[in-house]
């Protein structure tokens, strides 16, 4: 097996905790002696043993005079568990190969100077891409200090996501609808408006066929005219925060606050998602799922709040100049002020489409494109 080989085993381990490690890092660790796998191990839960301590310890005595394949760089400081750098050191290991250098400005390439200075061997950017990709929302956090914004669309195959009535049960398949449910297990918050949740009543849960992490709930509703009676503020299955404006009704707003959940006000009329997403970032919310109405996709799309738009097409057409769009808002006046994006992805989903799209790289920075 080649180094390639090793580091995709450690990304497929570091691959399968996404969603449950927020606010840290998905990480994958393999040790390797003479050829043979020795140790394996990931990170599962913020605050519990990082992968390489896993790794290292089911190595044993394997690890002095090993090699060990990390998805992400050691760290090299004590928080809530000591030092990974400080323990590939102790083990004896004579080579570290790292896919990615941990953006983490208290890590950020401090843990592969320390390796380095105990003599240890050190190779990076081996499965890079890959790596990041994996933790797309925490490097894109560590840089922004905001979450990673994932628009969530299900359309017929003319753009629409309701009927003239406004009926939208269902437009895509079982499949899309339980991949849907799989991407809120993964992400931190959902995020939708107030009108969703007085149309459709939505949980906003993770429903999957094994129980799924739901997703901390957030309502943007400016003048608090959600239902007392919805049942996001009844059913105690996830945190809710609703983001209000300076408009709304003092004693509702007491009625809400006594059920438990959250509000959060701010002095303008309209709730600024800018400043949702700051609020969010104070919180070490990493990720958030965008799944509101049109008017919600169009404000954030409008003001470049997002960082990948996900499409689900079906096989459908619904047609007609009432029936409710994917995006919504006023619109453009001319194509150059039109959003440009990337295709990343496309692939079938039962009888579905799934597309998923990202804003235009400037130059230099590379999407992966479909064939």
């Amino acid at each position: 097996m080649t180094d390639e080989d090793y580091m995709d085993l450690a990304l497929s381990l570091a691959r399968k905790t996404i969603g449950q490690t927020s606010p840290n890092p998905c990480v994958g660790a393999v040790v390797v002696k003479d050829g043979q796998i020795a140790g394996m191990g990931a990170h599962l839960k913020a605050g519990t043993q990082h992968a390489e301590v896993h790794a290292i310890r089911m190595a044993d005595g394997l690890a002095r005079g090993a090699e060990i394949y990390v998805t992400l760089e050691p760290c090299s400081h004590h928080g809530k568990t000591p030092p990974c750098a400080d323990l590939i050191i102790e083990s004896g290991i004579k080579r570290v190969v790292i896919a990615s250098i941990d953006p983490n400005p208290i890590v950020a390439g401090r843990g592969i100077a320390k390796l380095e200075a105990a003599g240890i061997e050190v190779e990076v950017g081996i499965r890079r891409e890959e790596a990041e990709e994996i933790n797309s929302a925490f490097f894109h956090f560590m840089r922004t200090s905001r979450p990673y914004v994932t628009i969530k669309a299900a359309a017929s195959f003319d753009g629409k996501t309701a009927a003239n009535t406004g009926d939208s049960q269902w437009i895509t398949s079982p499949e899309s609808r339980e991949d849907v449910h799989r991407l809120r297990h993964e992400h931190d918050a959902i995020l939708t408006g107030v009108n969703t949740v007085i149309h459709d009543n939505p949980q906003l849960t993770a429903r999957l066929p094994r129980g799924g992490k739901n997703p901390i709930r957030v309502i943007l509703d400016s003048t608090l005219r959600i239902p007392g009676d919805a049942a996001i503020l009844h059913d105690q299955k996830a945190p809710v925060i609703i983001f209000t404006g300076s408009n709304y009704d003092n004693s509702k707003a007491e009625q809400i606050k006594a059920l438990g959940t959250e509000l959060v006000h701010f002095p303008e009329e309209e709730v600024p998602a800018g400043k949702v997403l700051e609020e969010l970032g104070t919180r070490q919310i990493l990720s958030v799922f965008v799944e509101g109405g049109s008017e919600i996709h169009a404000s954030f799309i409008k003001e470049g709040l997002f960082q990948q738009i996900i499409l689900y097409a079906a096989p459908k057409i619904i047609g007609g100049r009432k029936a409710v769009p994917f995006i919504g808002g006023e619109g453009i006046s001319s194509m150059d002020q039109s959003t440009p994006l990337a295709f990343k992805s496309a692939e079938r989903i039962g009888p579905d489409l799934k597309i998923i799209a990202v804003p235009q790289p400037e130059e230099g920075h590379h999407v992966h494109r479909i064939n």
